[in-house]
């Protein structure tokens, strides 16, 4: 059962990597491509504005930017399409667009597609309200390169989040410690960011203890592990029903 992608963002880093790893894929095929540089033959149309698209697809794979969600959003609505909502740095009204649109329309969101990051997620609720109920320090460290242009990622808010979830009393998630002249709270989750060079996406989850720390890390030698994840959310995606889904649904 062949998967037909509309690709937005097919010119952008991801977007050549997905167009790249379906050009293999003897399951997918990318009908046409959304994005405001055309770009060099890419094999299949591509459109500057997606209200441009007429060409029928069964799912949507989004790597774009958060200025074009809400229109993306829209257009999938009017023609009944799913997505695959890879795009990080949305604000919390865009969230809530997303989230309603979820009722007419199936949506998976993930901050992160690969499977590693979704295993350590599933890790980190299990041994979390093990160390904090020690007493043990939280932190989160992630590292992108010198382009990634929101911060901290998204993988690292995931990341903090599914710690909070699983703790019984939430923590206070915390961005920036600058001007602060005080000791360290206890109930606190600080993350870091660092951009720099062509790091593709390293996350480090430090539990620091007294005498002793506990860090659990993931690396990103290439991007195409997301854009593997993203084909396999497309594929799980195609005849959905309503829904907002996310990579624990692909990898159940």
């Amino acid at each position: 059962m062949s998967v037909n992608i509309l690709l937005n963002g097919c010119n952008g880093r991801m977007g050549r990597v997905v167009s790249g790893l379906v050009e293999k894929d003897e399951d997918t095929k990318i009908v046409a491509g959304i994005d405001i540089s055309r770009g060099s033959d890419n094999g299949f149309p591509v459109f500057e504005d997606i209200d441009s698209c007429d060409i029928p697809s069964d799912v949507i794979i989004d790597f774009s930017l958060p200025t074009g969600t809400d229109k993306l959003i829209a257009y999938a609505l009017k023609h009944s399409v799913p997505v695959v909502l890879c795009t990080t740095g949305l604000s919390e009204s865009q969230l809530n667009n997303v989230k309603a649109a979820s009722e007419k329309i199936a949506i998976l969101r993930s901050a992160n597609m690969s499977l590693g990051v979704n295993v350590l997620i599933k890790v980190l609720k299990e041994i979390s309200p093990v160390l904090a109920a020690e007493g043990f320090d939280i932190e989160v460290v992630e590292k992108h390169h010198r382009e990634k242009k929101d911060a901290p990622s998204g993988t690292a808010i995931a990341l903090a989040e599914a710690i909070n979830s699983s703790l019984d009393e939430d923590y206070d998630i915390v961005y920036d410690r600058s001007g602060r002249v005080s000791r360290r709270p206890e109930k606190e989750i600080g993350i870091s960011a660092v951009r720099g060079g062509t790091i593709p996406g390293d996350h480090d989850v430090i539990f620091a203890g007294e005498d002793e720390t506990v860090t659990i890390s993931h690396r990103t030698y290439s991007r195409s592990i997301l854009g593997k994840g993203a084909i396999a959310a497309a594929k799980f995606l195609k005849g959905k029903g309503p829904g907002m889904y996310d990579m624990s649904d692909v990898l159940s």
